[in-house]
């Protein structure tokens, strides 16, 4: 199976412009291909693990990513998929995010002479001459256009900055530099992006001809990778000290039943074939599925070593032992505690499984607190400093514990 019809397989292609041509493209290892990275925090997150892997295979059959970073972009904000504007960053800060996202791409890109390239796009972009830009670009974008794009038309009720709507624009250009100074001749996107991209596509063939056109294909991934890295509320990152190691393998081992082969067909390296004998399983095969689920990505992000220990704090929690060594633990202070002893309420907040002790009350007068298996139903239950030097595994519901330890 050759890389295009192995992207199909997997269920990335949503939308392309011309697909024959794109598949020659990519098939013969020719394609040099760019996917924007909008630096709008210091980590990556489990959202960007479609582009990131995308862009591995396609570097494994041959092919030049440019992982291209939105220093630029990211001064403007991109309004797809937002209902309100984005918060306005410093350069310092997009600088410094940006650094951020290398370090975490190297693990999935070769980089270097000959192979993946890493541009800013801050290098042209904030270097334009405003009034010059208008009279070159602006001419190639029609305003009734641009305002039919999904992008824009979901932010009109709400407003729309003219900020925001200049971002269509900013990115159109960015492959157009590409084009020219790179010889980039392909873009992968969300398909949420599909009115931006195609504006970079318009924007080549207008200014540079007809014939130009046939070398800028567009290509899109399916929008999947934007509904993950999320959960309950909180982004999913790929920093392990944002989110830890057994807290990103947790997430993937807890996606949803119907969710889980298709994440496992997108997202990681498992022959297509293997996973093809797993469309029949259920019930308790699907539970085995998503531990090959977690597993495979955590060991991609975090290292193999990483990915086994988060695979062993995991099963501990499902032990009939309650086997403590291999959960994770958090070391509390005695210092903290004067009267030497600790309440229900201060544990579940020292270790992390309740913001805070009205949260935690919550929880346990819920009956979802158990102390070394046993639950606790009295938010007065208070502990021994001494009872706690060697550890009890707390848990909160079915899927989140820590072993805490007082010294």
């Amino acid at each position: 199976m050759q890389i295009y019809e192995e992207l199909v397989a997997r269920g990335l292609i949503a939308q392309t412009t011309n697909e024959a041509e794109i598949r020659e493209l990519i098939n013969s290892g020719k394609a040099v291909f760019y996917i924007g990275f909008d630096c709008t925090a210091d980590s990556l997150t489990a959202g960007h693990f479609m582009a990131l892997t995308l862009m591995k295979r396609l570097q494994m059959a041959g092919n030049k990513p440019i992982a291209l970073i939105g220093g630029g972009t990211t001064m403007i904000g991109d309004p797809s998929g937002r209902t309100d504007m984005r918060k306005m960053l410093t350069k310092e800060d997009i600088d410094h995010n940006a650094e951020c996202f290398k370090r975490q791409m190297e693990r999935f890109i070769d980089f270097g002479e000959g192979k993946a390239q890493m541009i800013n796009n801050a290098d042209w972009l904030l270097n334009l001459n405003y009034v010059e830009l208008l009279r070159d670009v602006g001419a190639c974008f029609s305003v009734n256009n641009m305002l039919r794009a999904e992008c824009y038309k979901q932010r009109m009720e709400k407003g729309l900055s003219f900020l925001e709507f200049n971002y269509m624009i900013m990115q159109s250009y960015d492959f157009y530099y590409l084009f020219q100074n790179y010889g980039c001749n392909l873009q992968f996107g969300g398909d949420d992006q599909w009115s931006n991209m195609l504006g970079g596509t318009e924007l080549i063939r207008r200014k540079l001809g007809k014939d130009a056109n046939a070398m800028t294909i567009t290509l899109l991934t399916d929008s999947q990778g934007k509904k993950m890295g999320k959960t309950a509320g909180n982004a999913v990152w790929l920093d392990p000290n944002k989110t830890s190691p057994f807290e990103f393998y947790q997430y993937w081992r807890n996606v949803g039943d119907a969710d889980v082969l298709k994440c496992i067909r997108m997202l990681t390296f498992l022959p297509v074939e293997e996973i093809d004998k797993m469309d029949g399983w259920e019930g308790s095969q699907l539970n085995t599925a998503k531990e090959i689920l977690a597993y495979e990505l955590t060991k991609l992000v975090h290292g193999e070593e990483e990915a086994n220990k988060a695979q062993a704090q995991a099963r501990a929690l499902f032990s009939a032992a309650s086997d403590t060594d291999s959960a994770p633990t958090v070391e509390l202070s005695a210092a903290d505690y004067a009267d030497g002893k600790i309440d229900i309420l201060a544990l579940l907040v020292g270790a992390e499984l309740c913001a805070s002790r009205s949260e935690a009350r919550r929880a346990v007068e819920q009956g979802g607190v158990t102390v070394d298996g046993e639950k606790v139903t009295d938010f007065k239950t208070a502990y021994e400093v001494s009872d706690l030097a060697d550890g009890k595994l707390i848990k909160r519901g079915k899927k989140n514990f820590k072993k805490v330890v007082v010294k």
